[in-house]
């Protein structure tokens, strides 16, 4: 099978997932505008936290080269993966696409052959209109479907692959995945851009949602003082429900389902809908209902255990605890923040303690997302809604 020349810009867990995935088959030239994370690869050691990608970078035989986003050539690139960050910006109610039309125009200033692939979450309709805007029909979107710390895993088990276009260079980009992945016949779809867009979204959209749903039970319950546990496991016994992302929590959070509905709710401005844009609301409203149960405990003294979603992650970015502890701190209540990842002494104005042990002293309540065995000894002090305690 022919070796491809690809590059991927942006080392976050969607590029460097599918930089390593590729690189087991073809040359891959990795880009990231920051040097340490260049230089951790360079030594085959992963930046992010992800056990399969520092398995494969440690032992097995990658095609992987390192680039800074100054220095890089696409010219002799057949295919560039885009996949920079694109925040959500609340002002304008829209993914913040600089990164990503900045690398298009740096492709497209050096190539006029590269095949261009989107791997960053957009609003629906980017890619035709960057096609458009550059009049170059050559741009690809194709969404990622993984989850933070098995990000390499769900690239080499992919649930499905998605691709925005039906042209032979999308077949091979798709046969490219398949031909890295261990899966065998992984379900493909080809559509078009703008319904490859809509899948990302809704597919996130749906997620939240059922986030939503059991954490609104949660609350139903904890009000009522019923079991959640023996409720939800009962209708989880359905086949068509399920046991998928049934665990209380305090809301939906990470980098990508807060940011994806809220461009999905945008979207909708000219479509009659109340789901879509009620599931923004159904978050904040959780956190207002978690944060005031532990705010009714009276504590002198909040203990915040971990930043990040959950176990396996490294990721503080929009974690549902942040808005909890935010909303604490508004009350006038002491917080204190256990997080090993963290190297900073404060975090929003808050006390980082580095040691578990007087972390545990100090706090009158422990606030966790998800239990951990590191708190089994101050149980009492606990608050969580992690009733199937699933890290």
């Amino acid at each position: 099978m022919k070796k491809f020349n690809i590059v991927v810009v942006g080392l976050g867990y969607v590029g460097l997932s599918n930089a390593v995935l590729l690189a087991q088959h073809n040359n891959v030239l990795a880009i990231d505008l920051d040097e340490k994370r260049l230089k951790l690869i360079e030594q085959k050691k992963s930046p992010i936290h992800d056990d399969l990608i520092s398995d494969y970078l440690a032992t097995k035989s990658l095609s992987i080269n390192t680039e800074s986003a100054e220095n890089v050539s696409y010219s002799d690139a057949d295919y560039v993966i885009i996949s920079t960050p694109t925040n959500y910006d609340e002002t304008t109610n829209y993914f913040d696409t600089k990164s990503v039309e900045s690398v298009i125009s740096n492709i497209l200033r050096d190539s006029s052959k590269t095949a261009i692939v989107i791997k960053s979450t957009v609003p629906v309709g980017f890619t035709e209109r960057m096609k458009k805007k550059f009049n170059y029909k050559n741009i690809i979107f194709s969404p990622e479907f993984l989850r933070e710390g098995q990000a390499l895993h769900d690239n080499l088990y992919p649930s499905r692959i998605v691709i925005g276009g039906k042209s032979q260079v999308c077949k091979v980009f798709a046969d490219l995945l398949k031909s890295g992945a261990v899966k065998e016949d992984i379900p493909t779809f080809y559509m078009s851009a703008t319904e490859a867009e809509a899948s990302k979204l809704f597919a996130n959209a749906y997620l939240a949602m059922r986030v939503v749903f059991f954490n609104e039970l949660d609350s139903y319950s904890s009000i009522h003082e019923l079991d959640s546990k023996s409720i939800i496991e009962s209708i989880g016994a359905d086949p068509r429900i399920g046991n998928d992302y049934n665990n209380p929590s305090f809301g939906y959070g990470g980098y990508c389902l807060p940011k994806d509905v809220k461009q999905l709710r945008a979207n909708y401005k000219d479509v009659p809908n109340v789901l879509i844009s009620s599931l923004v609301e159904a978050n904040s409203t959780r956190k207002d209902f978690i944060a005031e149960s532990i705010i009714n405990e009276n504590p002198k003294v909040v203990g915040i255990y971990r930043l990040i979603m959950k176990s396996g992650s490294d990721n503080f970015r929009e974690s549902s605890i942040q808005g909890i502890m935010k909303r604490i701190k508004a009350k006038g209540i002491k917080v204190v923040i256990y997080e090993p990842l963290l190297e900073e002494s404060q975090f929003f104005y808050s006390t980082v303690v580095k040691d578990l042990s007087s972390f545990k002293s100090m706090s009158d309540v422990i606030v966790t997302n998800r239990m951990d065995d590191e708190l089994n000894d101050v149980v009492y002090k606990v608050f969580t809604r992690d009733i199937f305690h699933s890290g």
